[in-house]
């Protein structure tokens, strides 16, 4: 059975540092659709069980208020990532970010030790999701067989930094060295029906720059992006809120199709343009977005 929040709205993921009690406490109050409860290159290596027990606490206490609560483990290369996951899972976290992905057996052996911490802590099997990083060229290369590895896996994400160093390539602004991999990784995730994510922008005094990556990616068809500060969010949600236009027409492709299907008509024509079933998820996307940003009234 597919977990129902596997295909949850994600437009926004908040990076924030479990090392921190007074980040991970209310970051609701900023609005993102998921953080990202960091155990790993955020916490220093002395502070690993001191963000484990914030990590929990917060999860067994705190009341996130419909925000996704994803937990992003220390590398599988490490001793670390199996008490991770006993942790995220026994205190109640929706999904698993694994770093550092570059194969399928990657996401396999997280997802045997998800299944095990879910026996163990009395959680109902397949409720904890999964998402990939991935960080290097091989996993980029190998993103549709990772992406179609686990019915538990949800997404893949990019994440630039690891990747540019992998690459040798040089941190531009321009984005014009992530262009292959966002790419490939659109493509894959596609192809395999899970979300892609993009990567972080970490040059918090250049919002212009920030606000032209999003429409950009927004563009390309990415789900959504991760983020390093609440100030990111409103112009994530913006940029991927519908215009009014594309609103009136998803209603309009939604109506047509849904009584056309009915009629055994396949093919017609929707303010002069030619309408197929292909059209109704992307206009049931539309929908979903308006809905999430506030600015839907309808009653589809």
């Amino acid at each position: 059975m597919i977990n129902p929040n596997k295909y949850r709205l994600r437009r926004t993921m908040m990076f924030l540092n479990c090392q921190k009690p007074s980040l991970i406490k209310d970051p609701y109050i900023y609005k993102p659709d998921s953080v990202m409860l960091d155990l790993e290159d955020a916490v220093a290596e002395r502070e690993k069980d001191a963000a484990r027990y914030s990590l929990y606490h917060a999860l067994k206490e705190l009341d996130y208020r419909g925000v996704e609560k994803v937990v992003r483990i220390n590398g599988i290369d490490t001793g670390l990532w199996k008490e991770d996951i006993r942790c995220a899972v026994a205190g109640g976290c929706d999904s698993i970010r694994i770093p550092k992905t570059e194969y399928p057996r990657d996401v396999k052996m997280v997802e045997e030790a998800v299944a095990e911490a879910e026996r163990e802590f009395g959680r109902p099997e397949g409720s904890v999701l999964l998402m990939a990083a991935l960080e290097s060229a091989r996993g980029v290369m190998n993103a549709v067989d990772i992406c179609d590895c686990s019915e538990r896996l949800f997404g893949i994400a990019l994440s630039g930094g690891d990747y540019s160093k992998d690459i040798q390539a040089n941190i531009s602004g321009t984005g014009i060295e992530f262009m292959g991999a966002r790419q490939h990784m659109i493509i894959a995730a596609r192809a395999a029906k899970v979300q892609c994510f993009d990567t972080v922008w970490t040059d918090l005094d250049d919002m212009h720059g920030f606000r032209k990556e999003v429409e950009m990616i927004h563009a390309m068809g990415f789900d959504g992006k991760s983020i390093v500060n609440p100030r990111q969010i409103p112009i994530v949600h913006e940029v991927y809120t519908p215009k009014e236009k594309d609103i009136i027409f998803a209603e309009k492709v939604i109506r047509e199709i849904d009584d056309k299907k009915a009629k055994g008509i396949g093919v017609f024509t929707v303010d002069g343009k030619m309408i197929d079933i292909a059209f109704y998820d992307g206009a049931k996307r539309t929908i979903a977005l308006a809905k999430a940003s506030g600015v839907y009234k309808g009653d589809l």
